[in-house]
Parts: C-alpha cells; sequence; structure tokens
C-alpha cells in the first residue's frame, strides 16, 4: 500500500510539472504572437481546446454539456476562467513573463478567501499570515505607481481572482462531472462567447501568428489534463508546490527566447511568495 502511495504521488508531481511546462510554454507562444489582442488569442486558445477536449469525450462516450443541476456551476466557472484568461494574455502580452506568470501564481492564495466566504471554510491565521506575507511578495512584481505602466501587473493580480473564483466552482463540482466534460464546457463557453468580440477588433494574423496561437492551444490542452491528472492521483497538500516549477520554465524560455530578466525587485517578491506558497504546503501537510 506504501509502494502504491509513493507511485501515485510521483505520479501526480510528473503530470503537474508536464502541466506546468505545458503552461509555460503556451504562455510563450501566446507572446510569440505579437501584437494582437487578447480577446483574439484567447478565442483561438480555446477553440484549439475546444476541438482536442471534444475528441476526448467521443472516445470515452462523455456527457458533453454535464447534469442539469451543476449548470450554474458550470457556467460561473467558465465565465470567470474566460475573464482569467483574457487578463493573464494581456498581462504576458505587456510584463516579463515569470512576472506574469508568478502573479497569476496568487490563485491559490485567493481561493482560500473564497472558500471562506462561498464554501463556509475557516481560514486558519497560519493561512491569513501566508496570504498576507504572498501578497506583500505581489506588490514587488507590481511596484505600485501612479500612472498607467502599472495596468499590466493589475491585470495579472486580478487574473488570479478570476482564477482563483474559478477554482473555487471546481471544488463545489468536486467529482460531479468528469474533467473531459469541464473542460469543453469552458473552453466551449470560452470561444462562443468571445467570439463576437473578438470579430469587432478582428486583426489580420500571418501564417506564424496563427500557427504560434494554434501551438498555445495545444500546451494549453497539456497543461489542463496534465494538472486535472495529476490530481486524480495525489492530492495538492502533497504535490501542489511543484506547480510553481512554471515559474522556473517561464524564466529560463525569458533569457532564452527573449532576452529579459526579471528585475531584482520581481525577484524578491518570487522569493517571498514562493517562500509562503512551502510555508502554506508544508502547514497543510501537517495538518492533514
Amino acid at each position: 500500500m506504501t509502494n502504491k502511495k509513493i507511485n501515485n504521488t510521483t505520479k501526480g508531481i510528473f503530470f503537474i510539472i508536464l502541466s506546468a511546462f505545458g503552461f509555460a510554454m503556451m504562455s510563450t507562444f501566446v507572446k510569440l504572437s505579437g501584437d494582437l489582442p487578447s480577446l483574439q488569442k484567447t478565442f483561438f486558445r480555446n477553440l484549439i481546446s475546444t476541438i482536442i477536449a471534444f475528441a476526448f469525450i467521443v472516445k470515452n462516450k462523455e456527457s458533453f454539456f454535464g447534469k442539469r443541476e451543476n449548470q450554474k456551476t458550470l457556467i460561473l466557472r467558465s465565465t470567470f476562467g474566460t475573464l482569467g484568461i483574457v487578463l493573464n494574455f494581456y498581462a504576458i502580452d505587456k510584463l516579463v513573463l515569470s512576472d506574469a506568470n508568478m502573479l497569476n501564481k496568487l490563485s491559490p492564495f485567493f481561493v482560500i478567501i473564497f472558500s471562506a466566504l462561498f464554501l463556509n471554510e475557516k481560514v486558519k491565521l497560519r493561512q491569513g499570515l501566508a496570504m498576507m506575507i504572498a501578497f506583500i511578495g505581489a506588490l514587488f512584481i507590481i511596484k505600485p505607481s501612479f500612472n498607467l505602466d502599472i495596468i499590466p501587473a493589475i491585470a495579472g493580480f486580478s487574473s488570479a481572482i478570476f482564477a482563483a473564483a474559478a477554482y473555487t466552482c471546481l471544488r463545489v463540482l468536486g467529482g460531479k462531472e468528469k474533467y473531459y466534460t469541464i473542460v469543453f464546457y469552458f473552453s466551449l463557453f470560452s470561444t462562443v462567447t468571445i467570439l463576437p468580440f473578438m470579430l469587432i477588433i478582428y486583426k489580420s494574423m500571418s501564417i506564424m501568428q496563427l500557427t504560434y496561437l494554434v501551438l498555445a492551444g495545444i500546451f494549453a490542452s497539456i497543461g489542463q489534463f496534465g494538472i486535472t491528472i495529476a490530481y486524480k492521483y495525489a492530492p495538492a497538500k502533497e504535490i501542489s508546490i511543484f506547480d510553481y516549477s512554471n515559474i522556473i520554465f517561464s524564466a529560463i524560455i525569458s533569457i532564452v527566447i527573449f532576452g529579459v530578466l526579471p528585475d531584482y525587485l520581481s525577484v524578491i517578491g518570487y522569493i517571498v511568495i514562493f517562500s509562503a506558497s512551502i510555508y502554506m504546503y508544508i502547514y497543510n501537510r501537517k495538518s492533514s
């Protein structure tokens, strides 16, 4: 039994690191696609995810739209997820890649807040302390200023809030729906909702830009399915910390592909947020 548990944990770690790599590559191709509207990038990213999720549902003969009683939660999850992606893509375009991704990684701390507000879960003192430390770290990345330069960082910060709201909806869904169904529902909802707005601001693309967005969609699917499978093998308290490997991948990509280094304040912010995450990881394991 112990060996099986260790084996499952190892599998969980592998898939969550694969997911982190997938999302880092997604961010890279979104950035490489150039000066296109964030809504347009989101549309093509989710269009590809819709097609891939559709294929999985057909293969496994699962439901496309889920159970009737879960529709409200599925719609809320899809709405929050869509807003989170649009804001995240805007931040990716305007910020150093690792900065944008680290701000998005604040979402687990917001999940604690939303779980307290809407799921009646108590926020323990140590959790509150970790959240405050993480937010202080975010300030080093955001570098508050009284001009428009702060907007991309605020967008990145807001993307974490909407992502957390989406993850809270996933917690409500629990095992009530198959993950193929949830991914398909979200991707289709996002694609259809964004389509009219995307058409209004549509910007013509080169073949290379379209290729980058298709690749972004493929790697986004790897990220989505990877993290879902990871949590199937092991609980979040045992493997969630490995999701921060995304920042390592993003920092390497920023240097190698874009030739950009995060500044020293951002690095301090990374260390502070990562330290708060490690603290929460250790605390969750001990309290379980």
